[in-house]
């Protein structure tokens, strides 16, 4: 894509998934180039002052790792703060799954009725210094759906590794509501059980698309990837793969329990309020 921005109809037909015979119906679709757009979101610096004024309260500069080549943060991160983030993150986790369990048994009935394929999606992302692990999310799309990616790849409204087309022929009904209200994400209580994920923190990227990160990007694999973060709750329809990388590494750089918590506050409305994709 060359930057220009576009407007594109176009019918994506017969595109055959993993189950033989069985093909995505036909469906028009329209794809709006939204990467090329100026982004309206202020700068991360203004962004953390209003999210959480008193991060900049501190004047220590340090590293996040205590490494030398890390970006610098505000003010060192002590073991038994990432302890606590750590026991809040499993006792938090643990909680909502035993609230949410008739919800997602409701959700996997609902997505095996619709459409034929497991009801969950286990997806290959890059966690914590690049350590590949399973990311469980309830099934949006067809089964097979993986297969179809590189062939809607031209279509690709969001510039740098992101892929996303705005009504992917891929997502069935069902799957268009769940992401609506990120219902689809709710099985990742499980990989912060685990201790793949994070309650906060960056969001986890498919490996595919961590192959294509520049060098300088993958200083956000520094931490521990979360279900939420700073990106979801200000910008989470911006497209802008720079404006996620600016966001994740100042959160990095001012990491506090105050701000994880400060965002799970503000995770609440913002998934009510049905604005997912």
């Amino acid at each position: 894509m060359d930057g220009d921005s576009f407007d594109l109809q176009r019918r994506v037909v017969g595109q055959v998934n993993s189950l033989p015979g069985r093909v995505i119906r036909q469906r028009r679709v329209e794809f709006r180039n939204l990467a090329t757009r100026a982004s309206s979101v202020p700068s991360p610096a203004k962004i953390l002052d209003l999210v959480l004024p008193e991060a900049d309260q501190s004047g220590r500069c340090e590293s996040a790792a205590g490494r030398a080549n890390t970006f610098p943060r505000e003010c060192a991160i002590l073991i038994s703060t990432s302890f606590v983030k750590r026991v809040l993150d499993a006792a938090l986790s643990g909680i909502a799954l035993f609230f949410f369990w008739p919800l997602l048994l409701v959700i996997a009935v609902a997505v095996k009725l619709e459409s034929p394929g497991p009801f969950i999606y286990r997806s290959l992302r890059a966690g914590k210094n690049g350590r590949r692990f399973v990311c469980y999310k309830f099934r949006t799309m067809v089964d097979g759906a993986d297969e179809l990616k590189d062939a809607l790849r031209r279509f690709n409204e969001r510039r740098d590794p992101f892929f996303k087309i705005a009504d992917d022929p891929r997502v069935t009904r069902l799957g268009r509501f769940l992401r609506k209200y990120s219902l689809d994400e709710l099985p990742q209580f499980w990989n912060v059980l685990k201790g793949d994920m994070s309650l906060v923190g960056p969001r986890p990227h498919p490996v595919d698309d961590c192959a294509r990160y520049r060098p300088a990007d993958h200083r956000r694999l520094e931490v521990k990837p979360g279900i939420t973060g700073l990106w979801q709750v200000i910008a989470r329809t911006d497209p802008s793969f720079e404006t996620c990388m600016k966001l994740d590494l100042e959160y990095m750089k001012r990491w506090s329990l105050s701000l994880d918590f400060n965002i799970l506050m503000r995770t609440v409305p913002i998934v009510l309020s049905g604005d997912g994709q």
